[in-house]
This record gives structure tokens, sequence and C-alpha cells, in this order.
């Protein structure tokens, strides 16, 4: 039978397009060009026992685990492949044995040492986590049995560290398992006692056997570090005091910590998380079907989901000093439908995937301590003459003047930009042209940037564009929605500001003050001048609140900036109506709104989530003298964790929703973040 060569490149094929059923009829199909194409993975379980030779390159593969039935490749091209990572090319030398030339490169001897080395060094030490704590001599159930392999496998990966942390995901595909195979009807006949073991096969996958039961021996103790320190910047609160009552079987879990919600306020909730799992009690529906049966103007019902405690220093449980500052949804879901939203404290940035509770990623800088974040998406350019595909990427600074630029898809940290000597306050990237940040910090300066785009080996350039001079430090940088005019609001320490945002290159300070009802209050003892948090509701709504002040105004943003300035550049707002908010002198629970459901949001002082569903400003009970009342006030859900609970809520200094608000994410000064999800 004569060699088959095929050659399929640059047609716009996807994985449907190669089906297996037909692919695998080709026996002696030796070489295979498919580059320039649009696969995300390769079609799984097609065996193709003659193929030599497989050419990827220029596609958008995320998945090289569905290339393990192609055992027989010796050479393969996966260049410009923009999700590609180190830990893909590694377990591309696990999974196929014969591979030696990768790229055109001969890896024989880096493939031997990740086949040999590696694995032996690993299973050395995942050998020891085993025998130290999971070793049991006596025989178990199957159904502990299943118990026993998720308990370690959660162990394993978190506690075994090896190799760089470039490698840091192979590590942890090394070590995960597809299952149990040590179910006793799978030997009907076995009459001696035995215990389960660990075994890790050839390509590095963690498995269990049984063996005859040996002596016994205790489990050894896991000590935890407490080292903490407690941010200055709000009031301490009580820690959670010990409890022992009587829990309900509903556990919210994180990484880090696994919560229970007490019996109260689980009841209160109505229908809380199901037995042993988080999720919702509604009957399963699809997204899409969810979303055509609830009418856009009637108001959500948001139940909590999960409660984690994901940004510990020294990933300590009982770290309940650090503060969590910002939180943001990723404006359009991961590519497989997942929200992820990002949050950040500490010295620590998260990406977790709501619906499960998941931390898909963690950054940590050490020395410090993040205070904002924003999402954006560049162009990245892949060489070769092929198109800049757009991906998104995750900006985060804080104290140390320092903007981490994150591509998170990706796992790569891929530079940073110095924009003060002083602390950062705030970032927001401009929704028009993602490649323009806005920082804000204690200097009392507004930057606008070009961070431009990203080409194949993460190269860029960052241009200063702009520079404003604000009155006092910039809390948070509000751009409208839609406009011919470049124009920010801009919340700060001494007041709520309208600045020009056309490029320019000198200092600039002619900004307009934007004043509200309340200052007309102030004496000696009250100045509600900080506004501490502002978003646009639609696109001529705007929603901001004033320090002590216990109400959230939503005003006209065409009415207001209509208006000529007086002598002291000062315009009123066009109040709408009030919302009713909490009363506290906690400063910087930052409120956020939801335009596509209609909602604003914001925390308070004692873990509870406000929440006002405006789906129509002209309303007339809007109108009014008095201040309208929240739709609903979430309570705070009292997690509990190994005897500790809240008597009381934490404050809740930041709130992200999703823009179809299925997902509610709020944090708290006391290093907990909580998910809450609409009942569809």
């Amino acid at each position: 039978m004569c060699c088959l060569h095929i050659h399929l490149s640059k047609l716009g094929l996807t994985c449907p397009d190669l089906p297996v059923k037909l692919l695998s009829r080709l026996w002696s199909l030796e070489r295979w060009d498919l580059s320039g194409n649009k696969l995300q993975e390769f079609p799984k379980s097609l065996e193709l026992p003659e193929l030599r030779f497989l050419d990827l390159s220029d596609n958008q593969m995320e998945d090289v685990t569905s290339l393990a039935s192609l055992r027989s490749l010796e050479e393969v091209k996966m260049e410009d492949n923009l999700y590609i990572t180190v830990s893909d090319n590694y377990k591309l030398m696990t999974l196929l044995p014969k591979l030696r030339s990768y790229n055109g490169k001969d890896i024989t001897s880096t493939a031997n040492h990740v086949r040999f080395v590696f694995t032996e060094n690993l299973r050395t030490r995942i050998n020891a986590l085993w025998r130290r704590s999971y070793n049991h001599p006596d025989p178990l159930a199957p159904e502990k049995t299943a118990v026993l392999e998720e308990d370690f496998v959660n162990a394993a990966q978190k506690q075994v560290k090896y190799g760089p942390s470039s490698v840091s995901d192979f590590t942890k595909w090394k070590k995960s398992w597809p299952g149990s195979i040590c179910d006793p009807s799978r030997n009907p006949r076995r009459t001696c006692r035995t215990r389960p073991i660990l075994v890790i096969d050839a390509v590095g996958t963690l498995l269990v056997r049984e063996v005859p039961i040996p002596a016994k021996r205790k489990r050894a103790p896991v000590l935890m570090d407490d080292d903490l320190r407690l941010t200055p910047r709000k009031r301490a609160q009580s820690d959670p005091s010990l409890a022992e009552d009587d829990l309900e079987k509903r556990t919210i879990g994180g990484a880090g910590a696994t919560f229970a919600l007490t019996p109260s306020r689980a009841r209160a909730r109505g229908k809380a998380a199901g037995e042993g799992t988080a999720k919702s009690g509604v009957k399963e529906k699809t997204r899409d079907e969810a979303t055509k049966s609830i009418n856009k103007m009637q108001p959500v019902c948001l139940q909590p989901l999960h409660v984690l405690q994901c940004h510990s220093k020294e990933d300590n449980p009982q770290d309940f000093s650090t503060q969590l500052w910002d939180c943001a949804f990723q404006p359009q879901p991961d590519f497989s439908g997942s929200r992820l939203v990002a949050t950040c404290g500490g010295e620590s940035l998260c990406v977790i995937e709501c619906e499960t509770g998941a931390v898909m990623k963690k950054y940590r800088v050490a020395g410090e301590e993040f205070f904002s974040l924003a999402w954006s998406t560049v162009l990245m350019s892949r060489g070769g003459g092929a198109l800049a595909q757009p991906v998104s990427i995750l900006a985060a600074g804080g104290k140390r003047g320092l903007v981490k630029l994150i591509h998170p898809r990706c796992n790569v940290a891929y530079g940073e930009l110095r924009v003060s000597r002083k602390a950062l306050s705030v970032l927001r990237f401009d929704p028009r042209q993602g490649n323009f940040l806005f920082t804000g910090c204690y200097d009392n300066r507004i930057v606008l940037w070009d961070i431009g785009g990203l080409d194949s080996e993460y190269k860029f350039k960052a241009l200063q564009l702009l520079a404003l001079e604000s009155v006092s430090t910039p809390l948070h940088i509000c751009l409208p929605p839609s406009g011919p005019d470049a124009q920010l609001l801009a919340a700060c320490e001494d007041g709520l500001h309208l600045y020009d945002a056309m490029p320019a290159p000198a200092k600039r300070s002619d900004g307009v003050e934007i004043t509200f009802p309340i200052y007309e209050k102030e004496d000696i003892e009250h100045n509600y001048r900080t506004v501490d948090g502002i978003a646009f509701l639609a696109g001529d709504v705007v929603a901001s609140k004033n320090f002590t002040h216990d109400c959230i105004y939503l005003w006209s943003w065409s009415q207001t900036r209509s208006q000529r300035p007086d002598e002291s550049g000062r315009v009123r707002a066009v109040v709408l109506a009030k919302l009713r908010w909490a009363q506290t002198e906690i400063p910087y629970l930052a409120l956020n709104t939801c335009p596509g459901r209609s909602y604003v949001v914001c925390g308070d002082h004692e873990g509870k989530l406000w929440t006002y569903h405006v789906a129509d400003v002209e309303k007339e009970h809007f109108h009014g003298e008095e201040p309208v009342e929240p739709t609903e006030v979430l309570r705070w859900p009292a997690p509990v964790r190994e005897g500790l609970c809240w008597g009381e809520g934490p404050s809740i200094n930041s709130v992200a929703m999703d823009p179809d608000l299925w997902y509610l994410v709020a944090l708290s000064d006391k290093n907990v973040v909580t998910v809450w999800k609409r009942a569809a």
C-alpha cells in the first residue's frame, strides 16, 4: 500500500469539518498538512496508525490532549497557535511517545527528560504525600474509595510542588487521573483483604490499585502558617467567633476554604443550595431558554452560590485581614461559555469561574497590594502574515504605582508599566478603544496611556497621550457609554469632576465640578464631597453616591452636561431620583450597575447587598421627595467553616455583575468573595 499525503491548508476548517468516521479509514496516511485553518482542537479518538507528520501551524489550538490517539507521530508543527503554552508542549512530549521533532527542532533530549526524569521526580513527591496522609490500612467501600480519590487529587494539586511556574499547568495535569479503577465490582472474586495504593503509569497518570493490607500508620498533621497583617484603610471588624450551631448539610466551597450556610440564613433564602453542593435547587435550563422565559423588566432573584477565601496570604485559611478591593467580569464569556470574574486584594489577583467557584488563575506579586483592575481586548499578531487576533487582557495595580499587564488565558504576565511613584487608585479601559488605559493615582493625576497591541513574543509599547491634574485623589473613573465627545467623570476624594479626555501633549486641569443637593447640608462635622461610587445605569442615567450620605443619586448625564458652569466652574447635577441606602461612616464602599437588567447594587458595612431594579426612571414613584426603597436587600449569607462564623457581615468594598445578571460577585474587607446566582 502506497504512502498517503494530504494537504488541507488554509481552508478555514474547524473541528466539525473533520469527521472521525470517514478519516479513520485513512490507514496509510503518513503526512497531513492542516496549517492555516481555524482548529481549536483535534478530533478526539481519531486513530491513524501510520501518521508520522502533522502540521497544525497557524490555527487556534487550545487543547493538545486531543492528539493523544496519534501515538505514531514523530513530527508536529504547532507554530503561530496563540494559546499553546510551554505546558502544552510538555503534554505533547508525554502523550506522544515517538515525538522527536517539534516546530522543526529536535526535541529528543528534552522529551526524554520530561517522560522519565520529570515523571520520576513527580512520582516520588506524590508517593510521599500518599504514604504520609492517605495510606489506609483498612479496606474501603467503593463509595469511600471514590471520595478518597477525589480528596487525594485535590491535595496533590495543592501541596505537591515541582518544576518552574511556567509548567505549573502541566504539573497539575500530570497529578490528575480520569477516575477510580479500584471498584470492587471490577474484581468480584477478590477474597483477601486489600487496601488502595497509588500507582503512576508510563505517561504520569495517577491510578489506584489494591494490595494486601500492611500495618497501620498514623496520619501526619498539617501545620499552617499564621503570618498575617491588617491593611489600614478600613476599620477593623470583629473576627469570626466560635459557633457550634447545628448546620444544615449545605456547603459553599472555595479555593483555600470551605464554608456552610447557617440554618437561619439558608432557610431565609428559600431555594438555597442543594445537599452537598452550592448550586441552586432550580430546575436546569439552558441559558438561552431561561433568558427567553424571563421578562427583562422584572426584578431578579439572587441566591448565594459560593463563598471563597482565595486571596489568603500564604494560603492561610485563618487569614481574615486581607482586604479585597476590586472585581470585574470578563466582557465576553470564555471560549467554553463560562463566566469569568477577576478579583484583587492583598498581593494577589484571581480569575474565578462563577458557576463552579473554581479559581482558574492566581497571580502573586510579593510586597504589592492590589487596589484596582480592569479587563480589555487588544489585538495580538501571530507573525508569518497571519491575521491578528483579539485577546482578553487584564491590567492590575496598587500601592507600588505599577500596572501589571496579564494575558490570563495563556497564563502570561507579559509586562508592567510605571505610572507613578505613589500608589495607584483606579484603572479603567476605554470600551470604545481597547488599547486606551486610564490610570488614577494618589499623586492626584489621571493619565491616558496607549498600550497598543501585542506581537507573538508579547512585546508591546506604551505611550502617554494625556495627563490631567485632579483636585484630589481619583477613586473612580467613569466613561460615558456613547457620544461623539471624549469625556470622563472622575469621582474624587473632594468631589465629582468632568474632564475633556481628548489626547493632548500638555497637562490640563480644566475640569468642571458636578455638585449635589446634599452639599447644602454640610457643616463642620459633615463633609459629603467624597464621591466613592459612580457608574452609568443607561445611556443617560448615572448612579453615584457620596460618603456618609444614606442615599444613592440617579441623575441625568445629558441635562447636567448641557448646563453652563457658574463662575466657580460648577454645575448642579439634575437629579432624577434618590435611592435609600445604608447609614454608615465606612468609606470606599463602591456601587455598580447592570444596564442590561436595569439594576443598581451597592454593599454596606454589615455585609448586605442593597439592590435596586430601576426599569424606568420616568415612572412617577421615582420623582417624589422621599427616597425610593430598595427592591431587595440581600443579607450576608453567614458562612461557617470548622466552627467559625460571622455574627455580622463584613464591609462590602466592591460588587460586579455580568451583563445579563446571571451572577453577582461581592468582595469584603475580610478576605471573602461571595458569588450570587440568579434563579432562572
